[in-house]
């Protein structure tokens, strides 16, 4: 037999089980659950979502909304017409009446300048219509036969393509006077080709060959000496040394030259 304590005596299966109570946490997550469960059961789970579910609700009733206040109804209301518009107008019509005062103005001299629309030049000739009218006198010509002649196309020979023939042809023919012709002294000397200057020198291959008096050459001492690289200290010496950064005194005390001066000004651009 159970009770409702924590502790359950059961006589069938002689043994104490300690019963699990819930916490605080976990009835609070249910009660959560169940309250959301109860608020979402009156719309559907993929509402508006494609397939996700979504924060959107239906669409409110219509009795919801309140009647609109009596200013808006003032402000939707249309323009109305003049009396003096109704009367001398129809409701169609876009103008308006002209008051006597306007009817009744005189213009100046200035309005009336403006008013006067601009002149054509005298040169002006109105455009043509389009169908030009045929006289009969020229309906009924006949052309002659010089008109007829130079009204014929002009046949081009092609010299693009030509005729084939025996291998030993040549591809454009010449003619006989071509091949018997001289010359003049003038023709020569325009097919002469132009002269290269006397002091060009050609470029000079990317090799060349090198003298026997440079491979038997000996470097002098200074040369060794010029050719050695520039010592420095590897880096990890030198960031133990505290004068690595010092200045000497006589670079303090050093002059520029007006050499050095005028390079060290900027470039005016």
């Amino acid at each position: 037999m159970c009770t409702g304590a924590s502790f359950c005596t059961c006589s069938r299966h002689r043994c104490l089980t300690r019963l699990r109570i819930p916490s605080a946490r976990i009835t609070f997550s249910v009660s959560c659950l169940l309250l959301t469960l109860l608020c979402c059961s009156s719309r559907s789970l993929f509402l508006y979502s494609c397939g996700r579910e979504s924060t959107i609700w239906e669409r409110p009733l219509l009795t919801d909304f309140g009647l609109p206040s009596d200013r808006l109804l003032k402000l939707s209301e249309s323009k109305k017409y003049q009396a003096a518009y109704l009367q001398q107008r129809p409701r169609q019509s876009p103008e308006w009446p002209i008051s006597a005062a306007a009817l009744s103005y005189k213009a100046s001299p200035r309005i009336l300048e403006l008013a006067r629309p601009k002149a054509l030049h005298p040169e002006f000739l109105l455009a043509r219509e389009v169908p030009t009218q045929v006289t009969n006198v020229a309906a009924l010509a006949r052309a002659s036969l010089r008109l007829q002649r130079l009204a014929e196309p002009r046949v081009r020979k092609v010299t693009c393509c030509y005729e084939r023939s025996f291998p030993e042809a040549v591809i454009c023919p010449v003619s006989k006077l071509a091949q018997e012709a001289i010359a003049s002294p003038r023709t020569l000397e325009l097919a002469r080709a132009k002269r290269l200057h006397p002091d060009y020198v050609p470029l000079r291959d990317a090799e060349w060959p090198v003298t026997k008096a440079a491979k038997h050459t000996v470097a002098t001492p200074r040369l060794v000496e010029l050719a050695q690289p520039c010592r420095r200290p590897p880096m990890g010496s030198a960031q133990f040394n505290p004068d690595a950064f010092t200045v000497k005194e006589t670079a303090k005390k050093a002059t520029c030259s007006p050499r050095i001066q005028e390079l060290a000004r900027p470039i005016k651009r």
